[in-house]
């Protein structure tokens, strides 16, 4: 029989190791272990081509975050991002549709991971450096917002009445990595990310490098004063290209499957075949190949006449029947707007109070202090305006987030209508 005093013992001996868990957990200064110069030395000399993995520009050099062997500088950006907070969030961001209970219509999730493994198939066939192309792509939404590209245009609305300044996802999905949590990400990341407007197609993309963050940040000022200055963005690297089509790609036919699901698209017959065919297995396939067949050896990434006029074409037909339709268009007019702009008025009331248990600060301004602590000594809330700040913290939002949020601060609103699983008898 267990005795009291075994028990106590028990705990005694135990005690120890509870302490130094703890300990540990609380960020204990755990020292990272290194390969062995010996080993080190052999695999390079097996494989000379990792040595150009090792060094690439970075805003700043930090021992605790210098590129190695076995995490070279493109792998850290891929795991800075996976592991960021907001990367958890894309799984909860409408993709086109929003206010769907049904999880057969896509995310935000899924549409980054479709573009990720396009980009690295196209990469891998055109020996370019897929780990490069995995960090773009799986970057390249980050900062996108809550309720798709309608609750993009909102926020650039309030953006562009309260600090004169664009919103547009891929900048802030640059001030996600870049500003907001300090990652230290490498430059043809961060360019990748900044210049993936997949809303612009070209039928070629040609690189146009560089290799200077005060070039980056001048990009990065010039869009947020001009909007059009987006347009004008080309990736300094081809495995930015292969993304930014990629992010084409992957979703042209993705969005016709959703808007079937959705009932948005009664006849699936409605969209023209062409060279692509009318759905997203044989669009995905076709536009790789022949992207693969115009660009292998090549210092750009081409699609040939054919297939760009079909993909315009696509893209033409899908504004028309469905991002414009009346039951997407009417989510941004009628629900989203007015919402978004209560919330920001609210919260931007409750930072100018200085209301710290208000949410903008338990929620927003201390998280993101504690997880940006790891990387940065500078204070957020200190570099950054008031209304940035809400800016931020609403761009960051799932949906969900968002309509709790909404709730929780005007509780006597009426609650947002979803289309429910059982709406329909199909």
């Amino acid at each position: 029989m267990t005795t009291k005093l075994s028990i106590h013992l028990k705990w005694f001996a135990f005690k120890p190791y509870i302490s130094y868990k703890l300990k540990t957990l609380k960020g204990d200064n755990m020292p990272y272990i290194k390969l062995s110069d010996k080993l080190r030395d052999k695999i390079l000399e097996d494989n000379p081509h990792l040595q150009k993995n090792l060094e690439k520009p970075l805003r700043r050099r930090m021992e605790h975050d210098k590129p190695n062997l076995w995490r070279p500088a493109y792998v850290r950006d891929i795991e800075k991002i996976l592991h960021s907070p907001y990367y958890n969030r894309y799984a909860d961001k409408t993709q086109v549709f929003s206010f769907y209970k049904n999880d057969d219509i896509s995310r935000r999730s899924l549409h980054v991971q479709l573009v990720s493994r396009i980009a690295k198939n196209i990469s891998q066939m055109l020996g370019l450096d897929v780990n490069l192309t995995e960090a773009i792509a799986l970057g390249h939404d980050i900062g996108h917002t809550p309720f798709g590209h309608a609750g993009e245009s909102c926020i650039n609305e309030i953006s562009l009445e309260k600090t004169g300044r664009a919103f547009m996802h891929n900048l802030q999905s640059v001030r996600v990595l870049d500003k907001i949590f300090d990652y230290n990400i490498t430059l043809n990341t961060l360019d990748g990310i900044l210049c993936h407007n997949g809303e612009l197609p070209l039928d070629k993309y040609t690189p146009e490098p560089y290799e200077s963050f005060e070039k980056f940040d001048e990009m990065v000022e010039e869009c947020y004063i001009d909007s059009k200055a987006s347009r004008k963005l080309v990736p300094a690297t081809l495995e930015g290209c292969v993304v930014r089509i990629s992010d084409l790609i992957a979703y042209i036919g993705k969005d016709r499957q959703d808007s079937i699901r959705a009932k948005v698209i009664q006849d699936e017959n409605v969209f023209s075949a062409g060279s692509l065919g009318r759905f997203n297995a044989s669009i995905i396939n076709n536009l790789i190949v022949n992207v693969i067949e115009n660009s292998y050896g090549k210092n750009y990434i081409k699609l040939d006449k054919e297939y760009y006029d079909d993909l315009m074409l696509a893209m033409k037909e899908n504004y028309e029947l469905i991002y414009l339709s009346e039951s997407v268009k009417s989510v941004q007019q009628e629900v989203i707007k007015p919402m978004f702009a209560k919330v920001f008025d609210s919260l931007l009331k409750d930072i100018l109070n200085n209301k710290k248990d208000s949410v903008i600060f338990r929620h927003h301004i201390n998280y993101i202090s504690k997880v940006r602590s790891f990387y940065s000594s500078d204070n957020y809330a200190e570099l950054n305006t008031p209304e940035d700040i809400v800016i931020d913290y609403i761009s960051s939002m799932t949906d969900d987030y968002f309509s709790d949020l909404y709730a929780y601060l005007f509780p006597k609103s009426t609650p947002i209508k979803y289309v429910s699983y059982f709406d329909s008898r199909d």
